[in-house]
């Protein structure tokens, strides 16, 4: 599917800006979207993003954020179901493209367009590479407890974020942040950091270098069934899943008065409360294997956001109850 004015044609003027397909979807890519477009080194010929999907009842198509993006943009859209069909790459090789920028665009490159812009694909990633490679660097960042976060801009091969290094930046973490802060810093960063490189990188003085294999880690899409919080974890690690997984999966325990999800919750290692058992509500929140995970604000099936007190005021049964088990 596509959509937006024709491109332009004929061959590229070496003379003149590059012409780059922008690759994303998600809101992270927003900013850097914005980058590009007011970048003079490129001129933006299309945006490859998720086909629009059905939500709600009646099934109404909504767009993915850097597709919403770049309509009001005026930029020609393309909206492949398969990346890899024929008519897809036929459409993207006839834009002539001299450049590729990707981020958080969610599906696999193939090889055939890897090696279509002489300039190659550039990756914007939200993770210091060869750190948390993969689906979700974000909240792996969070949920590791790392001191720093920060964005890789690498020329993508055909691993999984196992490029060539082209430039990266770096900035210490508060140990606050949840997921969407550190996302929406992130996206500021890699704009930035894609300004930067996209002059000497298409004047080719820059020279990329090779990720340290040593000190790669991975990570998975999130599931829905990774928000449970395990009360025999350790209270340190369940607040930084608290931070690490909003907006989705979100973290969320079973309870006598039904599921309760947890927006905002404190670490106090060692303070029991007068509870004993891991597992048990207090007063305070839940009791977990080496401490009390305080819950400041939660959110009862089918209810609002609420203090962890105006809850038990609503339910006073749920203190000294223990956790559902997984049925």
């Amino acid at each position: 599917m596509t959509d937006g004015p024709a491109p332009s044609t004929g061959p590229q003027d070496e003379a003149g800006p590059a012409r780059t397909i922008f690759f994303g979807s998600g809101q992270f890519a927003v900013p850097i979207l914005d980058s590009l477009v007011d970048a003079p080194q490129v001129d933006v010929v299309a945006v490859v993003g998720a086909p629009d999907r059905p939500v709600g009842r009646r099934g109404a198509p909504i767009s993915v954020p850097a597709v919403s993006r770049a309509r009001e943009l005026g930029l020609r859209v393309v909206q492949p179901a398969r990346l890899r069909a024929p008519e897809t790459l036929h459409a993207l090789v006839s834009l002539e493209p001299a450049l590729g920028v990707l981020a958080d665009y969610g599906r696999i490159v193939p090889r055939d367009l890897l090696d279509l812009p002489r300039h190659g694909i550039l990756n914007v990633h939200p993770s210091l590479l060869p750190r948390h490679r993969g689906a979700a660097p974000i909240p792996a960042a969070i949920l590791s407890g790392d001191r720093e976060a920060g964005v890789t801009i690498i020329r993508m091969d055909a691993g999984v974020d196992t490029g060539p290094i082209v430039a990266s930046r770096g900035w210490p973490l508060a140990g606050t942040e949840t997921a969407p802060d550190l996302e929406r810093r992130a996206a500021v960063e890699g704009a930035a950091a894609l300004r930067a490189t996209l002059g000497p990188w298409l004047a080719g003085t820059i020279r990329p270098r090779e990720q340290d294999e040593s000190a790669a880690t991975a990570t998975r899409p999130l599931r829905r069934d990774d928000g449970r919080l395990d009360p025999g974890r350790s209270v340190e690690i369940l607040e930084r899943q608290v931070r690490a997984f909003q907006p989705w999966p979100g973290s969320w325990l079973e309870t006598v008065v039904g599921r309760v999800v947890v927006w905002r919750a404190e670490a106090v290692p060692g303070f029991e409360g007068g509870e004993t058992s891991p597992g048990r509500f207090g007063r305070f929140g839940l009791r977990a294997a080496d401490g009390q995970l305080a819950l400041r604000e939660v959110q009862p099936a089918g209810g609002r956001r609420m203090t962890w007190d105006e809850l038990v005021r609503g339910r006073p049964g749920i203190v000294g109850s223990d956790v559902v088990a997984p049925g």
